[in-house]
């Protein structure tokens, strides 16, 4: 399977699916967006029963691409648009069956937490630096973020992690549940392939009857989420504090928001 910002590398009962966007570190855009739909829904007419995301070089994702949407919109694209295929993605990967492992190194932010929160583990290298950062340019979670924060820590403690667009190391976003399990630095990708060793050694089709049964009983949930994402989320691009985080980011400067 061929994609423009990500590969999709298939051996035998295993699919590694790797964020290749290193020269703008692994941000999203609306390529992305597209790749990522088209990648996860193909994988259910594929005979995978593990699937590894990662990132190439130096991250697993920065999140979104903030100087596209300085121009307005990735590549030009509708952000309603956008917000499908993220939708789509989503969806595909939290139900699809196979384990999904989430190999993370560097930063995982914005929306390249939301992609790592959606699958069933989380590796993290001590140095990661995860974070659920949308807030500092005036938005506020898509992928399913909410969704994803709040099953794994609570409503509460979510809202205040989304609100201080706290950033967390590998060890940390252990000890919040936001990760599963932390490794050494620059050893992420070796653990993860051990690891997939391992889980194909169980019976790996026991395990995913078990993730559809109890994701399957969220998946509704989950549609509500992430369609008040897509309806909330383009109202947000267009508001003043926006417009002011992604330039003040672009210009290395701090935000001076005024709730507007």
């Amino acid at each position: 399977m061929n994609y423009e910002t990500i590969l999709c590398e298939m051996n035998e009962r295993v699919a590694t699916v790797t964020l290749n966007r290193p020269q703008a570190m692994n941000t999203l855009n609306e390529q992305m967006a597209i790749d990522l739909a088209e990648c996860f829904e193909a994988l259910y007419e594929q005979n995978v029963q593990v699937v590894v995301l990662q990132g190439a070089e130096k991250v697993f994702s920065a999140g979104g691409d903030i100087k596209e949407m300085l121009k307005g919109s990735a590549r030009g694209a509708d952000t309603k648009q956008i917000m499908t295929y993220l939708t789509r993605a989503i969806k595909a990967l939290y139900m699809l069956p196979a384990v999904t492992v989430a190999a993370v190194h560097g930063a995982a932010a914005g929306f390249g937490l939301s992609l790592a929160l959606a699958c069933d583990y989380v590796i993290v290298e001590h140095d990661a630096k995860l974070a659920m950062n949308f807030i500092g340019i005036g938005l506020i979670p898509d992928g399913g973020g909410h969704f994803f924060m709040k099953e794994r820590v609570g409503a509460v403690k979510a809202k205040q992690i989304i609100w201080e667009g706290r950033v967390m190391d590998g060890d940390e976003a252990v000890e919040w549940d936001l990760a599963d399990i932390v490794v050494e630095n620059g050893m992420v990708k070796e653990v993860a392939k051990q690891f997939v060793e391992g889980q194909l050694q169980t019976p790996l089709l026991a395990k995913i009857e078990t993730k559809l049964l109890l994701n399957g009983s969220q998946a509704d949930k989950l549609d509500r989420y992430l369609a008040q994402e897509a309806e909330m989320q383009p109202r947000m691009r267009a508001t003043k504090d926006h417009l002011e985080g992604i330039e003040a980011f672009v210009e290395k400067r701090q935000p001076v928001f005024n709730g507007e």
